[in-house]
């Protein structure tokens, strides 16, 4: 979908053709920006809020510097739609985040302009010191660095990490602190109230315009500018004295807040800033969403477009049926921590910034002394969760199974080493879709398995789940991770009672002859569906859900080994040490003979699209697993199969 041929969006291909643009030229190209990115939005749904907020920065960002030979580095990525469309990637737009199209996040393998690879919050400020550093040392001494972080992503530990080495290195690097209150759901915390304090104080706000006042003789000046400079570190201590300001403490000088949305003005703002040496902070006031009421109104639902949408409107598009739905995996969990805690006063809910996602805001609205989002920060989440366990709580600590990756090392030594009964609740285990490599769920089976005292557990469907999460919290139940995949499962009547489940035991859902298929949580229902297709193909078929990857139901796997000669393990999560590894070590370890065929995430990063089209590509599929039984037990027939 593109612009007029007599807009300006129109002759913009790449940042060289915006430098030939009047500064108040900018204006209307931010308004047809912004137009653009709601166009594509409507009918191909991705991350709308955040890159509205910042079509004006980015604007200037690249009106004001040499890019890509100088550096931006986006945090988080979805900020990233406005930067994609002004450098090449406009006419490719319509494919953002479809299989084989553009990702929606920045990747350098995908334009040179994507300064640095981002899908996970707080990398910014680390991966920019880092091309800051390495300027220095090649001796580029006319290169600019820049980190574009929002003001979620300064929750996250790495980020105040990255502050605090930048402070030290004194590199030249500009940190643009997007400052729109936002995460996915509201900003929690300490920082958040400091920002406000300091966006609302008057001695800021009289500082910065002395700031500015000073800053606006700079670029006249040429190589005397270190004299005004140093009058504006005088004028910015001066006011340190009477309030303190923590990124002057870290040696940043700070300036701001200034208007995020005045594209004019914030290319001026740059200009002078690009002649300041060392640690810098600009505060930039934005809004999430700007410029699409029903965005900037509701910001939570409209981070990532809720589906196809009416651009004049805001009317979402209706899909699917009018009958009755399973729930998604994130609502059933969301009512029954609910229920554990009313039974339970013990459970406590945590989240690093995800209540809505994960629909632990059910549980904040009913208990929300019990339930806590800590913001961008799983580290502190999982130790947070251990410092409960510790003392006798049952903390249910939710985390998307990608961003679990970023608490490894709290999730060995201070759950597990401790033997603590903290829940790991793992959503979006799998292949999640649109979000692509940096989002999909593919490592938490294989390390989550290779953690001592801890029990891994994967639903077949909703009524598993809440029986697993039953389970879990009855007492001395140790580390347990629970992982489920995004989206809605497969049983409309799913609140039935709860009941324990034996830990390690797993089930037998069809006997057979032939071969012996063995799955675990969510693609179980995969298999079910290709077992009924090949019903009618004379192949016998035993199906058996695993439930748990550790511990490892050994009674069904002597069954299994000492009957069949062909076996067939699913899982969605990588092949390489997960539930088809664990089985395969089992049965050498007992001298079965039987042929095994692994199916699951291939050894390697996938792209992004829907997930039936996922996997469908990895091959575990109803028709790659129907595919793949045909071919163990008529291997003559089909020998070329998958």
């Amino acid at each position: 979908m593109m612009s007029s041929n007599d807009s300006i969006l129109s002759r913009i291909e790449f940042p060289a053709d915006l430098k030939q643009l009047r500064e108040l030229d900018l204006i209307s190209l931010s308004r047809e920006l912004r137009k653009f990115i709601i166009d594509e939005a409507s009918v191909n749904p991705g991350h709308l809020g955040a890159s509205l907020g910042v079509v004006e920065l980015t604007v200037a960002l690249h009106y004001v510097y040499n890019t890509p030979y100088d550096k931006i580095v986006w945090d988080v990525g979805h900020q990233a739609y406005g930067h994609k469309i002004l450098t090449g990637r406009k006419e490719l737009f319509y494919s953002n985040r479809k299989l084989h199209g553009i990702s929606g996040f920045p990747n350098p393998a995908e334009s040179k302009y994507d300064a640095f690879g981002v899908g996970h919050a707080s990398t910014s400020i680390s991966a920019a010191l880092g091309l800051a550093k390495s300027t220095e040392l090649q001796g580029l001494t006319d290169r600019n660095i820049v980190a574009v972080i929002g003001d979620g992503s300064l929750t996250g530990g790495l980020a105040f990490e990255g502050l605090n080495n930048t402070g030290v290195e004194r590199s030249n690097l500009l940190v643009i602190l997007n400052d729109n209150n936002m995460a996915i759901d509201p900003n929690v915390g300490a920082l958040k109230e400091y920002l406000l304090d300091i966006t609302t104080s008057r001695t800021y706000n009289k500082l910065k315009n002395e700031v500015w006042n000073v800053l606006g003789k700079i670029s006249k000046l040429g190589p005397n500018y270190q004299r005004l400079a140093s009058q504006l570190e005088s004028a910015i201590k001066t006011a340190v004295f009477q309030q303190s300001n923590f990124f002057e403490a870290l040696n940043f000088r700070y300036f701001g807040p200034v208007d995020g949305h005045d594209v004019v003005y914030l290319t001026k703002v740059l200009s002078d800033l690009k002649h300041i040496e060392g640690p810098k902070l600009l505060h930039c006031i934005t809004k999430k969403g700007k410029g699409f009421k029903q965005a900037e109104n509701d910001q939570t639902t409209w981070h990532r477009a809720p589906g196809t949408f009416d651009k004049e409107t805001g009317q979402l598009h209706k899909a699917g049926s009018d009958q009755p739905e399973p729930p998604r995996y994130q609502d059933v969990f969301g009512h029954t921590l609910v229920e554990l805690a009313d039974r339970n006063e013990r459970v406590a809910g945590i989240t690093p910034a995800m209540p809505t996602g994960s629909s632990m805001n059910i549980m904040m609205q009913k208990y929300p002394h019990r339930a806590f989002d800590v913001g961008i920060a799983e580290q502190h989440a999982v130790t947070f969760s251990a410092g409960l366990a510790i003392d006798g709580m049952v903390p249910f600590c939710n985390i998307y199974s990608t961003f679990m990756q970023r608490a490894y090392d709290q999730l060995v030594h201070d759950v597990a080493l401790q033997n603590l009964n903290v829940v790991f609740c793992l959503d979006r285990g799998g292949l999640v879709g649109a979000d692509g490599a940096t989002h999909h769920g593919a490592l938490d089976l294989s390390f989550m398995r290779s953690v001592p005292n801890m029990t891994v557990a994967a639903p077949m469907d909703e009524v598993e789940m809440r029986n697993m999460m039953f389970t879990a919290q009855l007492p001395n139940k140790g580390p347990f991770s629970i992982r489920y995949p995004r989206g809605r499962g497969v049983t409309i009547d799913w609140r039935q009672p709860m009941q324990e489940i034996p830990i390690g035991k797993g089930r037998k859902l069809q006997a057979g002859d032939d071969v012996a298929i063995l799955t675990l949580g969510h693609t179980g229902n995969s298999a079910k569906q290709a077992i009924q297709e090949l019903e009618a193909q004379n192949i016998s078929i035993a199906h058996y859900d695993m439930r748990f990857l550790k511990p490892l139901d050994e009674e069904l796997l002597h069954e299994v080994g000492k009957k069949f000669n062909h076996i067939i393990t699913v899982e969605d999560g990588t092949i390489l040490g997960g539930m088809g590894s664990a089985v395969m070590e089992f049965m050498a370890g007992h001298q079965y003979q039987a042929r095994i065929r692994k199916l699951g995430i291939p050894d390697r990063f996938i792209e992004h699209g829907k997930p039936e089209e996922l996997q469908k590509l990895c091959g575990f599929d109803a028709e790659g697993i129907a595919r793949a039984i045909r071919a163990a037990v008529k291997p003559q027939v089909f020998s070329n199969a998958g």
